[in-house]
């Protein structure tokens, strides 16, 4: 490393927020970026560890030791290059992805490891202000055509390989603009969406080809596809909510989390929304079930929107606030954590459950709750109820929506109802189809996505050429 005792001279430091009190009256970003010379000293800080397990815990393998020794000798370009061989858009785990690097990283068994997602994000943002992420069109063309359904980051990360060796990429997409999760599931304040739309006009400089508002199975048909393409990836997502089947379930104002959150997302784009079922939280008391992400960014845009109050359910008991070490590093911890969103102003309760809703003509206005038990079952005489005129169900993904393409398709699906596929070739149960992303592993992360498009595509590039170049 470049300056082998930095950890010992260098405190860590990461970005900060700006006051919740101003962050909440927009929907901008508002993590405060640190001065390049602090990501340099924070890059500093990183280990001559031996073993970097810090490889291990990112998904997708980022070279990490490498980059931060290039940007504490302030070579950003090549730091640049470094990151960009094993990420696709370090620019979006950079801000949406929990680090589980930090958490498997050396100095993290005192609870002060290297600040590897702000060096990530400061070297990709670098790098586009001083123009060196360029397309990359490939030199020559195979005459292979290969069709991607769904423009999330699977989609997009396995498009980008796919057409810098020279495949002739179409991704199809059923909403209104490319994006996927990154544009309509994560808030505007986590992800602004300039940054997909200047990864987009690359992929389309580099030639690959989107077609919105077009759903497979209904405008056109899977059989259909299948045939114009000498192959097919899915990475649909894993789309299907977690239901909440409970008396006064059918009550106006209770909504899927994602029917909320993308509702929001396309009014920021201004897209129209006449005839639809409008969703806001103004001047209402929200309730979210569930307690992870999608919870916490349905927590975040009800205050924008202007809720009275927000209040947060987990049927889950509450974490520990800190690991042991000993047991789980260099594992991801199952430990508390405070989401920005969550600090901005909710209550959160732990081990409660839903018993049932209650309505006033026809429109939600009670929540029944109690408080559970280690066998998750409600506690006797723990009853209490909460007002609520807007409910919010966040409690995760069960799997792909199989209606339409893929029972069109008739692939195989594993015991959760994903589409079954290894990882080892992402083959379906169907020829030259391949799956990728949340339809094939679940409801995962965006930096799994990216890691699970990158390596579908070298397999599909693999059986399209007899050889390949990409990386796995």
């Amino acid at each position: 490393m470049g300056k082998v005792t930095g950890f010992l001279e260098v405190d860590r430091h990461d970005r900060t927020y700006e006051p919740a009190s101003d962050r909440v009256r927009n929907f901008q970003e508002f993590v405060i970026p640190l001065p390049e010379r602090e990501v340099v000293s924070q890059a500093s800080r990183c280990m001559d560890c031996g073993i970097p397990y810090c490889h291990s815990g990112c998904p997708v393998n980022n070279q990490i030791p490498d980059w931060n020794d290039l940007v504490y000798h302030e070579d950003w370009e090549e730091a640049a290059r470094n990151l960009h061989s094993t990420n696709n858009f370090p620019e979006f785990t950079g801000r949406v992805c929990p680090a589980p690097c930090e958490a498997s990283c050396t100095l993290n068994i005192e609870d002060i490891p290297v600040t590897i997602k702000t060096i990530e994000c400061a070297i990709v943002d670098n790098a586009f202000d001083n123009g060196w992420v360029r397309p990359e069109p490939a030199r020559t063309a195979t005459g292979k055509s290969v069709a991607i359904v769904g423009s999330g980051p699977a989609g997009l990360a396995a498009a980008q390989q796919l057409a810098r060796v020279g495949h002739k990429v179409t991704v199809y997409e059923k909403a209104s603009r490319p994006g996927g999760l990154l544009r309509y599931g994560i808030p505007n304040y986590k992800l602004e969406k300039r940054y997909v739309d200047r990864r987009l006009a690359q992929l389309e400089a580099e030639g690959v080809t989107f077609v919105c508002n077009t759903t497979i199975g209904k405008d056109i048909t899977a059989a259909d596809l299948a045939r114009a393409h000498d192959a097919v990836l899915l990475t649909g997502g894993a789309e299907k909510p977690r239901d909440l089947p409970v008396e006064g379930r059918e009550l106006d104002g209770i909504h899927f989390a994602m029917d909320f959150l993308a509702q929001q997302n396309r009014r920021f784009d201004h897209d129209s929304l006449v005839g639809e079922r409008l969703i806001h939280a103004n001047f209402k008391h929200v309730v979210v079930i569930g307690g992870g992400d999608t919870g916490s960014d349905c927590i975040g845009t009800s205050i924008r929107q202007g809720a009275l109050s927000v209040t947060q359910l987990e049927i889950m008991p509450k974490p520990p606030e800190k690991e042991n070490k000993l047991t789980t590093w260099p594992e991801w911890p199952q430990k508390l954590r405070i989401s920005s969103s969550q600090q901005e102003g909710a209550d959160s309760h732990y081990a409660v459950t839903t018993t049932r809703f209650a309505g006033e003509n026809g429109k939600v206005k009670k929540l029944h709750c109690a408080k559970v038990g280690p066998d998750l079952k409600p506690i006797a005489g723990s009853e209490f109820i909460l007002d609520a005129d807007l409910v919010l169900l966040a409690m995760g993904f069960v799997s792909p929506v199989h209606e339409g393409m893929l029972d069109a398709l008739g692939l195989a699906r594993d015991k959760r109802g994903n589409v079954l596929a290894n990882t080892e070739d992402y083959r379906t149960s169907m020829d030259r189809v391949y799956a990728a992303g949340d339809m094939r592993r679940g409801q995962s992360l965006v930096v799994w996505a990216i890691r699970e498009g990158r390596q579908a595509a070298r397999s599909i590039d693999l059986d399209l050429m007899g050889a390949t170049t990409l990386p796995r």
